[in-house]
């Protein structure tokens, strides 16, 4: 039984492609496979099973299969790939994609699945935070540092650094994960202090290593406000897409992705950098409707800097927050190498050359400067 849902017309007459069948369609991966085909303008067919299927106004256009336990079911696919001229088919189901990868042979030689096992992609993320966690272990980052190491976490503990981390968006890089997950072994106790944290990639990364070694609590200062959005980056390329960011919605991002791992330990500054650093040294207390009410030691075991990307601004809080950092933290100036613009590298080699006889160990690791004081 086939019908075309809110379309009565064939997807692949209207674009030219040819559409792609999503069975079984109100699972949540087959839903974010259909905005994404949306997004890409490539045609879907909703399909399921069931006789009332609560996705089905979510597609243009939809078709009713079988159980593929139901002997009628290579029928009713076949019927369905020639009358709606299927071009592929999509399905997290591994039970469904393991029989449709079988059978699709005899039904059609000329379709295929178009994603792999499910099986792979729900574990592939996992696999390579644990091969991630294995090179950490295996092949540790040289700190020089005059603080003593910690003992290593333990490989569970980075993999799931890395896995639960690049789960949320953001530029933080696998290099400057492993690069933080070592210096966390040589700081000693204090804050862990962000500035500019967005959706919370970073903050959790920090977070996490804060708890693991028994840093200090986590505090994220960011404005999250469109004026402060605007980088003046060299050929205007960053400045040019600030529009389609909502701060408030970033600002709930970054709080649904924190908020699981708050133990009164992590909380945040919604003001801009300088205002927040007079805040912290006044108060020593962040509270939010969110996290409630943490209160802080004043002194910075690890900073991270990765603000406002102009050099006004990145000095501004070079300035601002390096003075509360003790004897052996850590500063970190994220974007010092910067396609866009040298706004943070001008301020971090300025930051070197005035204080070198407080250094006591820098490199460069990913794009970020790295330096601990002594």
């Amino acid at each position: 039984m086939i019908n075309q849902g809110n379309s009565m017309d064939n997807p692949a007459k209207q674009s030219g492609l040819k559409p792609i069948l999503i069975f079984p369609a109100g699972m949540p991966r087959s839903l974010d496979f259909l905005e994404k085909c949306q997004r890409e303008g490539q045609p879907v067919i909703g399909s399921s099973s069931l006789a009332y299927d609560v996705s089905k106004d979510k597609y243009a256009a939809w078709t009713f299969l079988p159980y593929i336990t139901e002997p009628d079911f290579n029928d009713a696919l076949k019927l369905a790939i020639v009358s709606l001229g299927i071009g592929g088919i999509f399905s997290p189901n591994p039970v469904a994609w393991n029989y449709l990868k079988r059978e699709l042979k005899g039904i059609n030689p000329d379709v295929q699945m178009v994603n792999d096992s499910p099986v792979n992609d729900e574990l592939s993320g996992y696999r390579v935070a644990s091969a991630r966690a294995k090179k950490v272990i295996d092949s540790p980052l040289f700190v020089a540092s005059d603080i003593a190491s910690k003992p290593l976490i333990s490989a569970l503990e980075i993999a799931t650094i890395f896995r639960h981390g690049n789960v949320i968006s953001g530029m933080c890089d696998d290099e400057k994960i492993s690069a933080l997950c070592e210096i966390a072994r040589f700081s000693v106790a204090g804050d862990v202090v962000e500035i500019g944290s967005w959706w919370g990639k970073s903050a959790f990364v920090l977070a996490r290593l804060a708890h693991c070694y028994q840093i200090g609590k986590t505090l994220c200062v960011d404005p999250w406000s469109s004026a402060h959005l605007v980088q003046n980056d060299e050929g205007g390329l960053v400045d040019s897409g600030i529009a389609q960011y909502d701060c408030d919605e970033a600002l709930r991002v970054f709080e649904m992705n924190l908020l699981p791992y708050n133990a009164n330990n992590i909380n945040y500054l919604r003001m801009p950098s300088t205002e927040g650093a007079t805040h912290y040294v006044k108060t020593k207390n962040a509270t939010t409707e969110s996290f409630g009410s943490t209160d802080y030691a004043g002194q910075i075991a690890i900073l991270h800097i990765d603000g406002n990307h102009s050099y006004e601004a990145a000095k501004a809080d070079v300035d601002a927050w390096t003075g509360f950092v003790v004897s052996g933290g850590w500063i970190v100036i994220d974007d010092y190498v910067w396609p866009y613009g040298d706004g943070p590298k001008k301020a971090g080699d300025e930051y070197l050359l005035q204080n070198y006889h407080r250094i006591s160990s820098a490199f460069v690791m990913g794009t970020a400067l790295f330096m601990q004081v002594v």
